[in-house]
């Protein structure tokens, strides 16, 4: 198995703040790659490591076991992130980061059912405690529930003859793997489609791999606490790996950035000046030779944004 590289490393805890005795959150820790160069860098006063995945817990504390002291780890989906850092009596934070997406062991553990270049079992959960796997959502949604998610999560332009396809064989005998779901796609799709670069079955896995572990409405949960738990100079920054997640960040961030419009004529109130500031009005993206390293790198985008004041509701 290949080795894991954190993606964006430097680029991602170098925009946090060292601020004295911070506590910081890594609410996506994998195998602590991104922890483990923040604690080396950072007056850290605490840091609490999120992942819903168990194996990837087991191998972060194994390799941040120096700094065991020093972290808490997490077993919850960051979804929790507000509610489970307030149990630890924590309301502020100096720093949190997010690396979103599944991470590369999980693509490369065979079993996980996540990539299309290995046959496995559908599966692709990312928490192992949940019940709705792949399998389900390819042998049991209709055909206008899986359309609507190839459309909306994949963006597949053959989102109707793919679902269409699933159907039609799904009659005769389960889809069970993902060699069985990867010929299907093949199937609906014409031939010059087939001959252009790129998996054919790309989007399509991305799409249920979203919908099994909800990606999209956890994140625009946990974004929005995310922000209100940074302290005047913290920092959140985020690592996107498709055009759906970096359009709910660039989003977020510009709303939380942008000043209240006032009336024309009427003053401007200073509680209509936004409480954050972007750091990166353009995503930074990983340079040359990352990406000949690690090709998953080519598609990163990294958002940083930092607090300047507390909301009017908040003193």
């Amino acid at each position: 198995m290949e080795e894991h590289i954190p993606v964006l490393l430097h680029e991602t805890v170098d925009a946090l703040p060292n601020i004295p005795q911070g506590i910081y959150v890594d609410c996506t820790v994998g195998r602590g790659g991104h922890s483990a160069y923040l604690c080396a860098t950072k007056s850290l006063g605490h840091l609490y490591c999120f992942d819903q995945d168990q194996e990837a817990i087991e191998k972060a504390s194994k390799r941040l076991e120096e700094k065991a002291k020093d972290i808490t780890f997490i077993h919850q989906n960051f979804v929790h992130l507000r509610e489970a850092l307030h149990s630890y009596n924590v309301h502020e934070v100096a720093g949190i980061m997010m690396d979103l997406g599944v991470s590369s062991p999980q693509f490369d553990e065979k079993e996980r059912g996540f990539s299309y270049r290995m046959d496995a079992r559908l599966d692709m959960r990312m928490d192992r405690r949940q019940s709705l796997s792949a399998y389900e959502i390819v042998n049991q949604y209709d055909l206008s529930t899986l359309t609507k998610i190839f459309r909306e999560y994949g963006e597949e332009p053959y989102a109707y003859e793919i679902a269409k396809q699933i159907v039609k064989e799904r009659e005769k005998q389960p889809i069970e793997t993902t060699f069985q779901l990867v010929d299907v796609i093949k199937k609906s799709l014409p031939m010059k489609v087939l001959k252009k670069k790129g998996h054919p079955a790309k989007q399509v896995f991305q799409a249920i791999r979203i919908a099994v572990n909800d990606e999209l409405h956890v994140l625009e949960k946990a974004l929005q606490d995310a922000l209100s738990l940074l302290q005047v100079g913290g920092r959140l920054a985020i690592i996107s790996f498709h055009s759906l997640e970096d359009r709910i960040v660039k989003h977020a961030f510009q709303k939380a950035s942008t000043k209240i419009a006032t009336p024309r004529g009427l003053p401007t109130l200073k509680e209509d000046e936004p409480s954050y500031r972007l750091i990166t009005r353009h995503p930074i993206l990983a340079n040359e030779d990352e990406q000949t390293k690690n090709p998953r790198s080519k598609s990163a985008k990294l958002r940083v944004i930092e607090r300047i004041k507390k909301g009017c509701e908040e003193r």
